[in-house]
């Protein structure tokens, strides 16, 4: 009976672990903006978003998907801060406050679709 009941705690244990779903681990926003992004067709090259640790807290930069197109900087909220990149002289928009050369660059995902 022992052994009975020690395969059944491991059984719940091991279908306990397998149903728990792995958050990610960045903002639900931003978890949906990658979400739409596999809802379109691939682009070239393909888009990276990488999350940006500055002193002044987190962003999260979108690289653009081709040519003269501006790569976006969203806060944790989501909320646009600015396009650092892109456009016609490459330059972004100039609407981006002075994050410094303090940034942490961390690769979160990239379209690997073919």
């Amino acid at each position: 009976m022992k052994i009975f009941s020690l395969i059944v705690f491991i059984l719940m244990i091991a279908m306990a672990c397998k149903s728990s779903k792995t958050k990610d681990p960045y903002p639900q926003c931003i978890s949906d903006k990658i979400e739409n992004i596999k809802n379109q067709p691939v682009q070239n090259p393909p888009i990276e978003v990488y999350k940006w640790d500055v002193n002044d807290g987190v962003f999260y930069y979108f690289t653009a998907a081709c040519c003269d197109q501006f790569s976006f900087v969203y806060d944790s909220n989501c909320k646009l801060i600015c396009a650092p990149s892109g456009g016609l002289t490459g330059r972004g928009d100039g609407n981006c406050p002075e994050f410094g050369s303090d940034i942490k660059r961390t690769l979160i995902w990239k379209d690997e679709r073919k």
